[in-house]
């Protein structure tokens, strides 16, 4: 009777540790664990990173959700003409970090990223663009916008080969 008791003791206690460790591992996953492998290997982000917002050179963190979400808006609405940051209709033009600085006025910050997407210019700034869609609020919130040039951005900066003009 008493081994029996002894066996029942640490079957539950066994259990018990079982289920506790489980409930442990799925609530204290790693960050990383969640991240989406492009955003977390060719854009190294884990924790929150800085992009430039702006022409005087203020930054705002960007978290890898943001990017995520930013990367799938690329993806449904981008990746049709910019596979990879390159541009399709116009190769000599693509959205690496210094086509986007040289283009006139210059794209490499969020706010500038977002007023090209509001309104297309060419990318010499002398008219409107027909090859590039106007994004308005109504179709991507300003939230949306902010995390689709985030993504941009990030990747122009970080993932190897995004913007080539060459196929």
């Amino acid at each position: 009777m008493l081994i029996q008791a002894f066996r029942t003791f640490w079957q539950r206690s066994l259990l018990i540790f079982c289920l506790a460790s489980i409930a442990w591992g799925a609530v204290s996953l790693p960050a990383y664990a969640k991240v989406d492998p492009y955003i977390r290997n060719y854009l190294q982000v884990t924790d929150p990173v800085p992009v430039v917002l702006n022409d005087r050179g203020e930054t705002r963190s960007f978290s890898a959700e943001n990017l995520i979400e930013g990367k799938k808006l690329f993806e449904l609405h981008c990746a049709s003409c910019h596979v990879g940051g390159s541009t399709l209709p116009s190769p000599a033009v693509p959205l690496s970090l210094a086509a986007l600085k040289q283009a006139t006025p210059p794209r490499d910050t969020v706010e500038q990223l977002i007023q090209f997407m509001r309104q297309p210019m060419t990318y010499d700034g002398s008219e409107d663009s027909l090859l590039c869609r106007e994004v308005p609020e109504s179709w991507l919130s300003q939230s949306e916008v902010e995390n689709l040039s985030g993504f941009i951005l990030r990747a122009a900066e970080k993932a190897k080969g995004w913007g080539s003009t060459n196929f």
